[in-house]
């Protein structure tokens, strides 16, 4: 089956080609294990229930299967050869949400029980462990030349994804205000590491299935790590204002929990009356119950947290970009994106291979691609192997630059 993108085809669409294309191979790897795995790993992938049947609609979205059949696009393959990389990287992905789910003691997940709450903490440890196994061995035995520098990229996002939530969970020990407290640019790195690295990964083991250079390869795997920032802060949003019905998690869930979140940290860092507020209910406070996490939530959004901006003196103070958009934006489950002013300081819009939209961020000290881009998928036409820029305002418009 060879993946059709058009410019018709909606995100939701492209999700469901790619979740069709990978379907076959993810369910025969995952046939290779023992069958007491097979039934714990089926009940985390959202096929079925702990009664062994089928549960509609339990499923996630896909976004790194589809990251690794379009990289090996966007590296000039098919969407066959991302095959392989798409089922390693929704292996570990399970495997890491089901450690994640223990690690962070959460119930539900996509409006059911939580591994660890339906089979129990060892099982759900044991089941994380073999899907880990599985997708080193589905990149190991990968046909071609390809498979052993598919194998290190994904062991060194490994690594960077445990470092990454080492780093999370470190934060919960570290005070909300005062020399030792969680900036926001620490934030952005652990994110980078925790939730960016894994889709990195995917789009760059697509790239490396599909024998693309090295450049390419370190360019999505660069390009994944920025959308991953982007996706943890979004994610962010939702645990505090994020429709139940739509997120599967009860509302409020991270707040309840004094998580140190990005708009909770946004908040904190502004200047605004709202933060002192915020900083001292946070700080008094144990778990927070129902009236105290929705007292918290008015105070974000009052400090501009909910819209990402509340940093002092106004910016990211790494000169990254952050959320945009009014607080109730975020409560409606409607991601930000990316703010800046489009002509003197970015991000352009640049479009690559027609599977992926680009962002150049000229701001001083933003990390970039080797061609200072920022990429994102899009439902662009092909327009061969280049990126050029399609925002007529920007000075670079003329521009092309080759991967």
């Amino acid at each position: 089956m060879t993946l059709s993108t058009t410019r018709r085809a909606s995100a939701p669409q492209i999700l469901d080609r790619c979740r069709e294309l990978v379907r076959p191979a993810l369910v025969a790897s995952v046939g290779r294990l023992h069958p007491w795995h097979a039934e714990t790993a089926a009940f985390s992938l959202g096929w079925r229930g702990a009664d062994g049947e089928p549960v509609p609609g339990s499923q996630g979205k896909g976004v790194r299967q589809a990251l690794a059949v379009l990289g090996a696009r966007a590296a000039g393959g098919n969407g066959e050869d991302g095959v392989l990389g798409a089922v390693a990287v929704e292996l570990i992905h399970t495997f890491s949400l089901i450690h994640d789910d223990i690690m962070d003691g959460d119930e539900t997940r996509r409006r059911r029980p939580t591994l660890w709450k339906a089979y129990g903490t060892g099982p759900a440890v044991l089941a994380g462990d073999a899907l880990f196994a599985l997708a080193v061995s589905t990149l190991a035995e990968a046909p071609g030349p390809g498979g052993p520098a598919a194998v290190r990229q994904l062991a060194g996002a490994l690594g960077d994804l445990v470092h990454g939530q080492a780093q999370d969970l470190l934060f919960e020990s570290r005070p909300w205000s005062g020399p030792g407290a969680v900036l926001p640019h620490e934030y952005r790195a652990m994110a980078t590491h925790k939730t960016g690295s894994l889709l990195g990964c995917a789009a760059a083991l697509g790239a490396v299935l599909a024998g693309a250079p090295a450049s390419t390869v370190e360019a999505l795997d660069l390009a994944g790590r920025h959308v991953g920032v982007a996706f943890q802060a979004v994610d962010d949003l939702l645990g505090i204002w994020g429709d139940p019905q739509v997120t599967g998690k009860p509302v409020g869930s991270d707040l309840r929990r004094l998580k140190k979140t990005f708009p909770v940290l946004a908040a904190l860092s502004a200047d605004h009356p709202a933060a002192g507020r915020l900083d001292a209910l946070l700080t008094c406070a144990g778990p927070l119950d129902d009236a105290a996490a929705r007292r918290a939530a008015e105070l974000i959004d009052e400090a501009g947290g909910a819209a990402g901006n509340g940093h002092r003196g106004g910016g990211a103070p790494d000169g990254g970009p952050h959320l945009s958009g009014p607080g109730a934006a975020g409560r409606r489950g409607q991601g930000g994106s990316a703010h800046a002013d489009p002509v003197s300081r970015g991000p352009h819009r640049l479009t690559l291979c027609g599977s992926w939209t680009a962002w150049a961020d000229p701001s001083p000290g933003a990390p970039r691609t080797p061609t200072g881009a920022l990429l994102f998928p899009t439902t662009a036409p092909m327009d061969g192997a280049a990126i050029h820029c399609g925002d007529r305002r920007c000075v670079h418009h003329r521009k092309r630059l080759t991967v």
